[in-house]
């Protein structure tokens, strides 16, 4: 078997493994070179030398293939800037080899490792490495002579296409196989992206009880054929505050609150309380397990963020998160409230506390 054989045969060896790095690996063009030790990756090319490849196993070759790949999605090679060139490639090897080994990927013995660099980007980690070499040690050592000009780089290499990327990140993420971390070291592809779903779920998921409440019913429902316990601390209770000053169309709506029922669906102990809200509250009703969220959208004012606060407090008991759906213009209270809260908005606003979901729907 050839060097490049076996190159092959552990990349269809990961693709089965570790699909995204395996199907992103197959974009490397593989080449010998007997003018480097064992290999390298600028992540259009993996130079490999045979003598190298002819001595490892096939679970070092994987990272090998997986470490290129990762230095193709990460651009690294076109984030240099004005840095040291060598330096640059040892960070960038430390911030991928972390990610790697913590997708269960095997770490060759020769490979760059420190695990302090954990959840770094590289240009994090190339600071920190460049921090503890002293002048002396750049002046002295061939190894970082060479640096890279802002104003004249050296050849930059094409980046993968990006539909490629993209429809291989959604198609990952909907299996659930997308790697560890990678959302954290390509914000490009996440930032304004963000799956406002995955996000919805952990806030629900966080507070809901594997164990049924045993309280007496609560008969404000009975009338309805509903036996429910009477309101706990242990009752998931969610309130969805709608922004209703005009922004928000009802197709956004819609979606919104088709995906928040599919989600309480999984778990039988929650209430959820839709208000409407602009400069005043323009209605508030609850719903429990299994009933459709029907709704009408009325207001249209402008919009006061305070008065959905102040009514929770007064009228809801034992809120466990609010979920406020909004444009993000209008008047912030100044203190947080003991409740979480996240903001659902098409705009990247600044919110004063509680996380901001930015909603990505076309």
């Amino acid at each position: 078997m050839t060097s490049k054989d076996k190159i092959k045969k552990a990349r269809d060896r990961l693709i089965l493994e570790e699909p995204y790095f395996g199907t992103v690996a197959t974009t490397l063009k593989l080449q010998d070179s007997y003018d480097i030790k064992s290999f390298e990756s600028n992540g259009k090319n993996l130079i490999y030398n045979s003598d190298y490849i002819d001595i490892i196993d096939s679970e070092d070759i994987e990272f090998i293939l997986a470490n290129g790949a990762m230095h193709s999605i990460l651009k690294h090679n076109n984030r240099v800037g004005s840095r040291y060139v060598k330096l640059w490639q040892l960070a960038t090897d430390l911030t991928i080899n972390n990610i790697l080994v913590k997708n269960g990927l095997s770490l060759p013995l020769d490979a760059n490792f420190e695990d302090r660099f954990d959840g770094f980007y590289a240009e994090e980690v190339y600071e920190i490495l460049y921090s503890e070499i002293t002048d002396e040690d750049l002046s002295d050592d061939e190894t970082f002579d060479e640096k890279r000009s802002d104003e004249v780089q050296e050849e930059i290499v094409e980046d993968l296409d990006e539909e490629f990327l993209e429809q291989l990140l959604d198609k990952m993420s909907r299996q659930g196989t997308l790697p560890k971390d990678l959302k954290l070291l390509i914000p490009e592809y996440f930032s304004n992206k963000i799956d406002w779903r995955d996000i919805l779920y952990r806030y629900i998921a966080s507070y809901a009880k594997s164990t049924f409440s045993f309280m007496p019913p609560n008969k404000k429902y009975l009338y309805r054929g509903i036996y429910l316990p009477a309101l706990s601390s242990d009752l998931l209770r969610i309130v969805i505050a709608i922004d209703t000053s005009g922004s928000v169309d009802e197709k956004l709506l819609s979606i919104f609150l088709a995906e928040v029922q599919s989600i309480t669906q999984q778990y039988p102990n929650y209430e959820i309380d839709i208000i409407t809200a602009d400069s005043k509250i323009q209605s508030h009703q609850v719903f429990l397990a299994g009933e459709d969220l029907n709704y009408e959208i009325t207001g249209r004012g402008g919009t006061d963020f305070n008065i959905v606060f102040e009514y929770i407090d007064r009228y809801i008991d034992y809120p466990t998160t609010l979920l406020y759906f909004t444009d993000g213009y209008g008047t912030f209270p100044n203190s947080e409230p003991s409740y979480d809260t996240a903001w659902i908005t098409p705009n990247d606003i600044e919110v004063p506390f509680g996380e901001k979901i930015i909603l990505d729907i076309i």
